[in-house]
């Protein structure tokens, strides 16, 4: 064989593959990645999972696509939030309408454990196929949370901490030993809200009574066989038996994220083009820049990066409209402030601004998002929480037990005040009572100004009070239900725009190229990430050790991610 026929042997194959049929596949063994990776380090540790935008436009795209003939998907391994569970459970409804073919398979749901959220993504699909030796477990929602005061106690640490006001539970764990009416309270509706949302999504998906799913929770987990009988899964069969079944007549397979990329290479928009800028704000809010520290935690919204990205498009002429999506459970008031300055800065200049929650925009991440034109939060999305708390561990009496002394030399009554060894005085905790009811109080208001609310109406909403998206939504403190797929249609009618109009991600670079040092603070590259490491001192890295929040007073509690 010469080498003019071996080209045209390559160049007849990859024509005939262009034009075969497909089936789509998506792995979630490794979960999913929220946005674009802010550093380098972040980009390293997310190469193996799927982005969800990526996953979301190829589903959208295959649905009139007449090569794509299915989507088969593996479920398991790292979990995922039940607000990306719900884009994507969407996405999949509308593919299976389309009358695309949608396969669901998992080793286990849970091994004999929790995984009613996993089978909840599971059941939105046409098949739902189990691995013999699996199990299902649905199970429901359990919020649990530990309280750690008297543990303290016993070691010598103290917490001195204010909240505004009952709902705002965050610090409860280190000032209470159970929970609080108010806390019971909210905690109960967040789980009743999030069963109701899961019953009547596989009620309608798996064509079963809401009533008799109930039945069915209280009933689990269960055993592969039983979970056939019971009409959850419809047979046991290994990955090998799946795909057999569903890669028939010589069809590809590739996965989702491929399939989209090589869609976007086709259609890239022109210099001169209108596009909808889509801002990716992930992570526990903070003053600098986005990133993560290499001593330990995951990614940050640095107010510096998220500032600047919407700057950016704010300035740039081609954008008509800015879609912000908010995955965080807050943080930094004054970090919060700066980024909610910036959008209500993009709205003076004209743009639309809609925000689209991820799985939890509370405490800072509503701060941030209040002032847009619109909100758009899935119904499990945990939102709200809507005030502050502050304080510091007081360690004197620990320190004493370990034999360390501290001696201080200060000029100024109140230079010692943020001292962990010490309590504070009557007149200093006078002043954090101050500054709690500024924050709080700056916090309402900006939520009546921006939600069209009064502020007697606000309070009754705020108080601290966590909300699932529905509950939020009837509340009046989110717009819409859905996903960034419906934000982004939502910013292009509000712009005039075409529904075909192009997405650019904000911000703009790639990740290696971010450690290159900026010309000035006006620079693009300024909104980058660096990798750095961050000024953790003894007291910050206790407080973590203990559970408490260091990026800041506005925080959701920790058990806010229901997966």
């Amino acid at each position: 064989m010469d080498a003019t026929q071996a080209i045209m042997e390559t160049v007849d194959r990859l024509r005939q593959r262009r034009t075969a049929a497909l089936v789509l596949e998506l792995d979630l063994t490794e979960g999913l990645s929220e946005g674009p990776p802010s550093d380098p380090l972040g980009a390293l540790l997310s190469m193996r999972r799927a982005r969800l935008t990526d996953v979301l436009s190829g589903l959208r795209r295959a649905r009139t696509d007449p090569r794509v003939k299915g989507l088969v998907v593996k479920i398991g391994g790292n979990p995922i939030g039940l607000g990306m569970v719900q884009e994507l459970r969407t996405a999949v409804l509308k593919l299976r309408a389309a009358g695309k073919r949608t396969v669901a398979f998992a080793e286990t749901f849970g091994e004999f454990g929790a995984g009613t959220v996993p089978y909840y993504l599971a059941s939105a699909f046409e098949k739902v196929y189990l691995q013999p030796s699996g199990d299902v477990g649905l199970t429901g929602i359990a919020l649990e949370q530990r309280f750690v005061r008297d543990a303290l106690a016993k070691a010598g640490v103290e917490y001195q901490l204010g909240q505004r006001h009952e709902y705002k539970t965050a610090a409860n764990m280190f000032t209470q030993n159970r929970m609080t009416e108010p806390h019971r309270e909210s905690t109960a509706r967040i789980a009743e809200s999030v069963t109701e949302q899961i019953t009547a999504g596989i009620a309608e998906a798996r064509s079963l009574e809401p009533q008799r799913v109930r039945e069915l929770i209280d009933q689990g987990p269960f055993l592969g066989p039983e979970a056939v009988e019971a009409g959850l899964v419809d047979a046991l069969k290994y990955r090998d038996e799946v795909y057999a079944e569903v890669v028939e007549d010589g069809a590809h397979l590739m996965y989702v994220s491929r399939y989209a990329k090589t869609a976007l290479a086709k259609r890239l928009p022109h210099p001169g083009e209108n596009v909808i800028a889509l801002v990716h704000g992930t992570g526990a809010i903070r003053l600098g820049r986005s990133g993560r520290s290499p001593l330990g935690g995951g990614g940050a919204m640095g107010s510096d990066t998220i500032c600047a990205a919407l700057r950016s498009a704010r300035r740039d002429d081609k954008v008509k409209a800015i879609v912000f999506r908010v995955d965080s459970p807050g943080g930094s008031y004054v970090a919060s402030d700066a980024i909610w300055r910036e959008v209500v800065l993009a709205r003076q200049a004209g743009k639309p601004v809609i925000i689209s929650m991820g799985d939890v925009a509370a405490s800072g991440g509503y701060f941030v998002a209040m002032g847009a034109d619109v909100i758009v939060a899935q119904p499990g999305t945990l939102t709200g929480s809507i005030g502050v708390f502050g304080g510091k561990p007081v360690v004197g009496e620990l320190l004493g037990k370990l034999g360390v002394v501290t001696e201080a030399v200060s000029e100024g009554a109140n230079a010692g005040m943020f001292s962990p060894v010490r309590e504070f005085s009557d007149a200093q905790w006078a002043r954090v009572n101050s500054w709690l009811d500024r924050i709080y109080d700056d916090f309402v208001g900006k939520v009546a100004q921006g939600r069209g609310l009064t502020r007697e109406r606000t309070h009754e909403l705020a108080r601290g009070r966590v909300w699932t998206g529905a509950d939020a939504r009837e509340a009046g403190l989110v717009d819409e239900l859905g996903g960034v797929e419906d934000a982004l249609s939502l910013a292009r009618k509000k712009a005039g725009l075409p529904k075909d109009t192009q997405v650019r991600t904000y911000p703009r670079m790639h990740p290696l190229e971010r450690l290159r040092p900026p010309e000035s603070s006006e620079d693009r590259s300024a909104a980058l990430a660096r990798v750095r490491l961050e000024a953790w001192g003894p007291i910050a890295r206790l407080a973590g050790e203990l559970g408490l929040p260091t990026y800041g007073p506005l925080m959701l509690p920790g058990w806010w991610t229901i997966r």
